[in-house]
């Protein structure tokens, strides 16, 4: 597993990349492998006093990419307000298999199915505080795969772009849990590419993009 980076960072905050393989969150009691909590609690100890080391959000385990962290308790709140009211943009490249249209968007409900699930489940009505909305857009194709930008709305739920791009049919390359077709590596192929953040795009370069760079020569 590869190291986190910092790839940029200001007075308020900083974007840090996650490899795939690292827990966003350090699991309490357990033994569940290393965290980007501690990896912060170590590099940046001046960020022990916040919560989770100021981490505003949160990636999946297998999910590689962008992770914003604020420097402060004020920035902390005030960055995951603007996580939720879409003052901050978050977009993931997504590997999927099979026809999905160019350009598309979707409001789905995604709740759990019960305590510690692994999977969510996504319905097309729901209570308000379950909503989960994207929009996306085909950027190559390339043997039938397709890689997708994703640009996810407001504060996101749990598994969002996985279980919802399922339930269109269209799973993500490896996300067995989803029905997902084989991947070359053993994880979702998703990554968290880009934050716009206070004015400022920060991007991890995407370890997807080879997959159909033929279609782009």
């Amino acid at each position: 597993m590869t190291e986190p980076y910092v790839l940029h960072e200001t007075v308020d905050w900083l974007v840090v990349h996650k490899p795939e393989g690292l827990h966003t969150v350090a699991r309490k009691g357990d033994d569940d492998g290393p965290s980007l909590e501690a990896w912060l609690e170590c590099t940046r100890p001046e960020l022990k006093s916040l919560e989770e080391t100021g981490l505003v959000h949160r990636l999946d385990v297998g999910t590689s990419g962008c992770v914003l962290v604020a420097r402060s308790e004020q920035e902390q709140v005030r960055l995951r307000i603007g996580m939720r009211d879409d003052s901050i943009r978050k977009s993931y490249h997504a590997l999927i298999e099979g026809g999905l249209k160019e350009t598309g968007r979707f409001k789905l409900y995604f709740t759990s199915r019960y305590k510690r699930s692994k999977k969510v489940t996504v319905r097309s009505t729901g209570e308000p505080r379950h909503l989960g909305r994207c929009a996306w857009h085909i950027r190559a194709r390339h043997r039938g795969i397709s890689l997708v930008e994703v640009e996810l709305r407001g504060a996101g739920r749990r598994h969002q772009i996985r279980a919802g791009f399922a339930h269109l049919e269209a799973p993500l390359l490896g996300d067995a849990l989803y029905g997902g077709a084989a991947w070359v590596e053993e994880r979702p192929a998703l990554h968290a590419w880009r934050l716009h953040v206070d004015g400022i795009t920060v991007e991890s370069p995407s370890p997807l993009v080879a997959a159909v760079e033929p279609a782009t020569h």
